[in-house]
């Protein structure tokens, strides 16, 4: 019942937060057109991502399903609240990232040390959730975890 209730929150704050929130121009890039990129390009596995759970690339929120594939994390409600204390951990900062990790953190008390692992991850990792992930997408993905430290 909670995981639907988070999964409802999303949904509704999606929109206003592309909207108001999100920077810049969406990514002119198709699915099919990152699968023909070279099979270790960051390109190609975010595509394998996006194929592997029927996913759409969502305008403007790009980075978010590329933050999933360089840490290598699922998609479960509690991954989700996860990468986001990952994220803090790395040094964002925002009021959604905020609201988040409160709302999971309240929703899910029992996952706690989960969300601490989390968190001492992305610490660990140099800081990398603002990098211009578009002009990377033909890197290899393994060289932008070593370079970036990402576990």
């Amino acid at each position: 019942m909670r995981d639907l209730f988070i999964e409802k929150m999303y949904e509704l704050s999606k929109k206003p937060y592309q909207k108001f929130f999100k920077k810049g121009k969406a990514w002119e890039v198709k699915v099919n057109q990152l699968i023909q990129l070279p099979n270790d390009s960051l390109g190609f596995h975010l595509g394998c991502f996006l194929l592997k759970y029927n996913f759409e690339i969502q305008p403007k929120l790009e980075d978010h399903d590329i933050i999933h594939v360089l840490t290598n994390t699922g998609i479960s409600v509690v991954e989700e609240i996860g990468m986001q204390y990952y994220l803090f951990g790395n040094g964002k900062r925002s009021l959604y990232l905020i609201m988040v990790i409160v709302s999971g953190t309240l929703f899910y008390p029992t996952r706690f040390s989960y969300f601490k692992q989390q968190y001492k991850r992305g610490k660990t990792a140099h800081e990398f959730y603002g990098l211009d992930f578009l002009n990377m997408l033909s890197i290899p993905l393994t060289h932008i975890q070593q370079t970036f430290n990402i576990q």
